[in-house]
């Protein structure tokens, strides 16, 4: 894949910043989340996680048994004010 190559669409993360991360020390899908956001989108990876394991597979060439799997998050659904004060007051 070409460097500039769009993995996260959700935070616009190519490839060639995901080969930098891997290359200042990333080793699973996590660390390259926390030193280039991609997965932190609203997706929340669903998108591109697998191809970010591909690549760490690629790069580090280790097999994909050897990487620690990604730190599950639900994503978060927005709330108004207007509903968490309705839920405070039970009169």
């Amino acid at each position: 894949m070409d460097d500039d190559t769009i993995v996260c669409r959700c935070e616009e993360v190519t490839v060639g910043e995901i080969r930098k991360a891997i290359r200042e020390g990333a080793i699973d899908v996590s660390g390259v989340k926390r030193r280039t956001r991609a997965g932190m989108g609203l997706c929340q990876g669903r998108t591109c996680e697998k191809i970010v394991t591909q690549i760490l597979v690629e790069e580090l060439g280790e097999p994909v048994s050897t990487l620690e799997p990604a730190t599950v998050r639900t994503p978060v659904q927005p709330v108004t004010f207007g509903l968490l004060a309705k839920g405070s007051h039970d009169d």
